[in-house]
């Protein structure tokens, strides 16, 4: 939203990129749930904790200057790719389900997510998803799935907030979400495809991130330099 639309300040793109990645994750749940990939209970018992997290992060968030919001994002999301990478391959368990035994490691790690989205003013997915297979060892396609209630809650929080300080422009969130939602249908069978070959699925999810993070630190570095 601020280096390919436009949008003045970053304030104004993190609360409408976050209205706009909460219903998009909603909307595509749907689809991962018919396909089997979601793990209600672990979904749930993250989102709650994340929420907590998500409020006190975008409250923070709001108070620090949107380029060096930007730049901090950049570096994150470069640190989460090489992991990724790291951990390609890794197949993951599809039968595991969150219990007594692994409750307050998903609480931790929701928690922690919650509070870098809502800083960061993101959906979280691309923290979200490793931290669901870190806490529990699930499959990626399993963690991909799950995350999207994750994704809805922290974005929805972190909207609001945003919101509440006229950090919205609701025409525009409306047009991401129509194209999201189109494109979030393929890219759950492509993700379903893709799981089927060992490690590709990570490959490929590490790369983009990678990808959009080098490409961040280059125009926020130009902008610090301008």
């Amino acid at each position: 939203m601020v280096y390919l639309v436009g949008v003045p300040g970053a304030h104004m793109a993190i609360g409408t990129s976050a209205f706009a990645v909460a219903a998009n994750a909603a909307g595509n749940l749907v689809t991962h749930a018919r396909l089997g990939h979601v793990k209600w209970r672990c979904a749930f018992v993250y989102s709650a904790a994340g929420i907590v997290g998500a409020l006190a992060g975008s409250t923070l968030g709001k108070l620090i200057d949107g380029e060096q919001l930007l730049f901090a994002f950049a570096l994150l999301m470069i640190g989460v790719g090489i992991m990724m990478f790291r951990h390609r391959g890794h197949g993951g368990d599809h039968d595991i389900e969150c219990n007594r035994q692994n409750a307050p490691k998903v609480v931790g790690y929701g928690a922690g997510t919650g509070a870098f989205s809502g800083f960061f003013g993101i959906g979280g997915g691309f923290l979200i998803v490793p931290s669901l297979v870190a806490a529990t060892g699930m499959t990626m396609l399993n963690a991909i799935g799950t995350s999207l209630v994750a994704i809805t809650a922290f974005g929805l929080t972190t909207a609001l907030n945003y919101a509440l300080s006229g950090y919205v422009d609701w025409p525009l969130a409306l047009v991401f979400i129509a194209g999201g939602l189109a494109g979030g249908v393929a890219g759950a069978y492509i993700a379903r495809w893709l799981s089927g070959r060992k490690g590709a699925l990570d490959i490929a999810f590490a790369g983009l991130i990678m990808l959009v993070a080098i490409y961040m630190l280059v125009k926020s570095g130009l902008a610090f330099l301008g």
